[in-house]
């Protein structure tokens, strides 16, 4: 069963008015996690659908299909003619680029990532084979390691417009410790990177609440209506 809420526009502002934006959450997350950012964006205009999924329960293809399609497909249907922007938190990220290999997007769509493990992490690496990680992060989280044949290595790029943003502050030292150069806790700067990205963005955040962050909310937001970040001009 699909899990989601409807956020009503409290405002709307040119192309905004015809555009949706879906809001996932990340491994082991709630959509309450989103909350924060739903509400800033459909203050903005937007008309949000904050999706919840089983993250822990099934592998990456199959929550894509039985939970991104039909969200996708149901959106179509309520706002005809309308944008569908996603705005993802970790593995919400890696399920939008699942979603996006045999789909894709109305015409003026974008995509904003926050810290997702597009090149993998090595904290999977480090716990896949640990029982408790196996026990509480279920088959997505065997998938995001960083080897080759892991999933979000063999995904083609995307052919929609996205921005990433992740942290470089952990409140996690002892799995900062596994991750090379700057990180977040759980993903390193690097290992959110894609080579088809349209613009990225690091801020002193954590992995765990970035999108709850002022800064964040406000350079979403302008992605999405620009389809580039707000980057602080050179003195």
């Amino acid at each position: 069963m699909l899990i989601f809420t409807v956020c009503p526009a409290a405002h709307a502002a040119g192309n905004v008015a015809t555009a949706a934006v879906i809001l996932m959450h990340g491994m082991g997350r709630t959509p309450r996690s989103m909350h924060k950012m739903e509400r800033y964006l459909a203050d903005r205009g937007y008309k949000t659908i904050n999706l919840g999924y089983p993250s822990t329960q099934a592998d990456i293809e199959t929550i894509s299909k039985r939970f991104l399609t039909p969200t996708v497909d149901r959106c179509r249907r309520q706002f005809p003619g309308a944008s569908i922007h996603f705005v993802t938190h970790s593995l919400g990220g890696i399920l939008v680029r699942q979603y996006l290999q045999n789909h894709s997007l109305p015409p003026g769509s974008r995509v904003v990532m926050l810290s997702p493990p597009n090149r993998g992490s090595e904290i999977a690496d480090w716990l896949k084979d640990v029982f408790l990680y196996r026990w509480i992060m279920g088959p997505a989280g065997q998938q995001l390691g960083t080897s080759a044949d892991c999933l979000p290595n063999r995904l083609r790029p995307v052919d929609v417009p996205v921005g990433i943003i992740t942290g470089d502050a952990t409140l996690e030292p002892w799995f900062s410790l596994r991750l090379p150069g700057p990180d977040d806790g759980k993903v390193s700067v690097a290992r959110a990177r894609l080579e088809e990205m349209a613009d990225f963005l690091v801020v002193n955040k954590s992995h765990g609440f970035i999108m709850t962050n002022p800064q964040v909310m406000e350079q979403t937001a302008h992605f999405l209506a620009h389809g580039r970040f707000d980057h602080p001009r050179d003195s």
